[in-house]
């Protein structure tokens, strides 16, 4: 496994990161001793980065984490999310305040080494789209340094996701160490330029500018949901249904849209789809860690055994580029 420095932080942060969340699902749905054993041989293939969210199983997922480390005598880097629902608006600063307090309960640890504000982010607030506005990050700001102060977050970062100006604006404003942001090969535009036809959102780059930032990059949405697989099937432990993120409105179309990078199967660049997907993301050298959820043991050493094999070559990434620039 290698290792990529994380934004300002000093923390050096594996290629490939754990996600915890409920769309690979093995931390929130998954058998315990299953659960246990993929920590512990995630920890053996020298992934470092954990990545779970409050509202995950609604806490288990970070129940789930917080126990298996612990059986596990286990250290490594954890970050979770605070969410914010409409309620918390009143009172922001006691709301982060309080989760991040459940969080750590949960976890069963002191102090967590990042803490994301997990709402999307837009200019102004948006309860039907639970985004928060340009001026509710400085409460949240505030409230994740008083944290700092008291030692329960050693960094704090934002959500990627929402508003491309607001994003961007974020970035320049907050001072946050970190960011998680969508990337993958459907939509590479937080860190590729796209053509002014691309049919999804461009997040112009948004990658480059908070690297410039010094920010961490997390890389989500790898494999988008589970569509650059290229089949509809799902495993039993992942969700059901997956909902795009800045990509196509129905995951069966994403599933589609996959196959255009078919070639790179065929022309012996990568294995499988999934390889192709992983390789993509850690092509960009300016992504920290690119995040892949897992449903099974299996999954976890595939994806292992692809992060070894490095970034893609020259050649398939011009012919990946080539392909944006024909959609519309």
């Amino acid at each position: 496994m290698k290792y990529r420095s994380f934004g300002r932080t000093g923390l050096r942060v594996s290629e490939l990161g754990f996600g915890c969340g409920s769309v690979g699902g093995l931390l929130v749905r998954g058998d315990w001793r299953e659960m246990v054993h993929t920590v512990e041989r995630a920890i053996e293939l020298g992934v470092n980065y954990f990545d779970t969210a409050s509202i995950y199983g609604d806490g288990t997922s970070e129940s789930n984490l917080g126990a298996a480390l612990q059986e596990l005598g286990a250290e490594v880097l954890v970050g979770t999310k605070v969410r914010l629902s409409t309620s918390d608006m009143g009172h922001i600063r006691d709301a982060v305040l309080e989760s991040v307090d459940a969080s750590l309960k949960r976890l069963r640890l002191d102090c967590v080494d990042i803490i994301h504000l997990h709402n999307p982010i837009s200019l102004h607030r948006d309860p039907d789209r639970n985004t928060v506005g340009l001026k509710d990050l400085e409460p949240v700001t505030q409230a994740f340094q008083f944290l700092q102060e008291q030692g329960k977050v050693k960094f704090y970062g934002i959500n990627g996701l929402g508003e491309t100006k607001a994003l961007h604006n974020a970035v320049e404003a907050t001072g946050a160490h970190s960011i998680q942001m969508c990337y993958n090969l459907l939509n590479p535009s937080a860190g590729q330029t796209v053509p002014q036809s691309f049919p999804f959102q461009d997040y112009s780059q948004l990658i480059t500018q908070a690297s410039k930032h010094g920010m961490g990059i997390i890389a989500i949405r790898v494999l988008a949901g589970g569509a650059l697989s290229g089949t509809i099937q799902r495993h039993p432990n992942a969700a059901k249904t997956v909902s795009p993120i800045a990509t196509s409105t129905e995951y069966a179309q994403d599933v589609t849209r996959a196959q255009m990078f078919r070639f790179l199967v065929e022309q012996g660049y990568t294995g499988n789809l999934v390889e192709a997907a992983i390789r993509f993301a850690i092509s960009n050298s300016a992504v920290s860690t690119a995040l892949v959820g897992f449903s099974e043991l299996e999954q976890l050493e595939q994806a292992a055994e692809y992060v070894a094999k490095g970034p893609l070559s020259t050649t398939p990434l011009k012919q990946i580029e080539d392909i944006w620039h024909s959609l519309s």
